[in-house]
């Protein structure tokens, strides 16, 4: 979609459609009482007889009588002004674009004043609305015939600013929300990919591509070189697939050269059928989605490197299939990490703490200023957050209540719990330094626990992200699959560390 930036009044506009938002509890503005004057009453027709009374979601198109001005009006409902959130402006930007999409409107015009709300600046009210324009126009269809292909009718917006607004954060705004739904699109991509293509090899190639951006280099390790090193915990969950594995090293250098790094980590199991404690079949398909903080790692990255943040970042992705086969790792074992540290193996699914353990301890090399890693790890974070928000866990209260609120503002929701030596207690093991789990009794947090032993003193989190990074049913927005979850929120962090 491409975007062009105006001035001028409501009333003096020619557009293919005009876009004008309404608070239900603001519906005789100055500016709905200009549109409404286009239309020869027609919006105050609607409101009077209850057609239209500007709840969260409601749309009203009408046809302008006139041969001048706009064509059409498209109002769309806001619902409370003091309840209305970036998020829900995101949102009803996807729903605006499905609307005209669906009535084959390829342009429109956009009444920015009239979407305004809170103490919220142009530059992130504009961002929000555009980023739901772009991403109602995602789909993943490449196995699909070209008959039941998504494609986006929308091809041009303009907005429409007021005198006093400021052009240039509204070029910022579309900028960003550009590079932004980017790398949203990016991480969707990977999640989405089918378990036959998506070998950790294919994700090691994606990552290459993110080599041509200017500032970011990419390097991986391969299995000879893992085994000389000592990344024993990857590859033990590596060894049941006949597929190697990786680790694919993303560094993007925006912020001046002497700067520590912030360091991201992804899980990437590529698939996961659980290994010699094997899934229950039911679902096991979307297990190709357990790479979702990998692609979340990436698609930051990409969306960093095009908006050219000012900070350091190097994104590690240990990246393994964790299949059963003669060769897989066993209930039993230990294992000796990359830190040195020996784990015994209790549950061959709780796989993607053991890849992430030698990620963060190689992470440690660069001396990061902080650590996040994000991982589909747990059933039980989605037992107790659902499917509606992350569970952030650390040893940094600052790092981690700064995450929660950029969920609050990127709508990527995050929600502290707590890591007590309690849980540390739970993962000793009598035959190793750990065990891999500590029994269904808080299995999100237990989980953290083993991660904390590989953290050192870097101030980390770790994001368990099982119940937001796969949709099972589709949203404005956001159709069913990947969700691209992460990408939003680490970039609403990285900016305010710019600042």
């Amino acid at each position: 979609m491409k975007f062009q930036i105006k001035y001028g009044e409501l009333a003096k506009q020619k557009s293919n459609c005009l876009i004008v938002g309404a608070f239900e509890d603001e519906m005789t503005t100055a500016e709905l009482q200009q549109v409404d004057r286009i239309l020869a009453g027609g919006f105050a027709m609607a409101t009077r007889s209850g057609e239209f009374k500007g709840s969260k979601g409601e749309t009203l198109l009408i046809h302008n009588p006139h041969p001048f001005g706009c064509s059409r009006v498209l109002f769309v409902g806001l619902g409370k002004k003091d309840k209305f959130t970036l998020g829900l402006l995101r949102q009803t930007g996807s729903e605006a674009a499905t609307f005209l999409s669906a009535r084959r409107i390829i342009s429109c015009q956009l009444a920015t004043a009239t979407f305004r709300f809170g103490e919220t600046v142009l530059k992130e009210n504009l961002q929000a609305l555009i980023e739901g324009f772009l991403l109602a126009g995602y789909s993943y269809d490449s196995y699909l015939p070209e008959a039941r292909k998504k494609t986006s009718v929308l091809e041009w917006m303009e907005l429409l600013l007021v005198d006093g607004d400021c052009k240039g954060e509204a070029q910022a705004a579309i900028y960003a929300a550009l590079a932004i739904c980017s790398g949203v699109c990016l991480a969707r991509d990977l999640v989405n990919t089918p378990g036959n293509v998506k070998s950790p090899e294919f994700l090691a190639r994606q990552a290459l591509t993110l080599g041509e951006l200017e500032n970011v280099s990419v390097r991986l390790i391969e299995v000879e070189e893992l085994k000389k090193q000592g990344f024993n915990a990857l590859l033990a969950v590596a060894q049941g697939s006949e597929r190697d594995p990786y680790l694919i090293i993303v560094e993007y250098q925006g912020g001046d050269a002497g700067d520590k790094p912030h360091a991201l980590v992804g899980k990437g199991v590529v698939f996961d059928s659980g290994g010699i404690s094997l899934k229950p079949g039911a679902a096991m398909d979307e297990m190709k989605m357990d790479m979702a903080g990998a692609a979340a790692v990436l698609g930051t990255i990409d969306a960093a490197a095009r908006m050219k943040l000012p900070v350091n970042l190097v994104g590690v992705v240990p990246t393994v299939e964790n299949m059963p086969s003669g060769t897989s790792y066993r209930p039993g074992d230990i294992v000796t990490s990359l830190a040195g540290k020996t784990i015994e193996v209790l549950n061959t699914d709780a796989e993607g703490r053991l890849i992430l353990a030698d990620a963060m301890t190689y992470v440690a090399r660069y001396q990061p200023q902080s650590m996040i890693d994000l991982a589909t790890l747990t059933g039980a974070c989605i037992v107790a957050l659902g499917e509606y928000g992350a569970g952030a866990m650390s040893n940094n209260d600052e790092l981690a209540q700064t995450l929660v609120r950029c969920g609050q503002k990127t709508n990527e929701k995050v929600w502290q719990l707590p890591l007590w030596d309690e849980y540390t207690e739970q993962i000793k093991s009598d035959f190793a330094d750990l065990k891999n789990t500590g029994g269904r009794p808080g299995g999100a947090l237990t989980a953290a626990a083993f991660l904390k032993e590989f953290a050192g003193e870097i101030p980390w989190v770790h994001l368990d992200i099982a119940g937001v990074a796969w949709a099972s049913a589709a949203k404005p927005g956001r159709p069913k699959g990947g969700t691209g979850y992460g990408v939003r929120l680490l970039i609403d962090y990285l900016q305010s560390l710019a600042k």
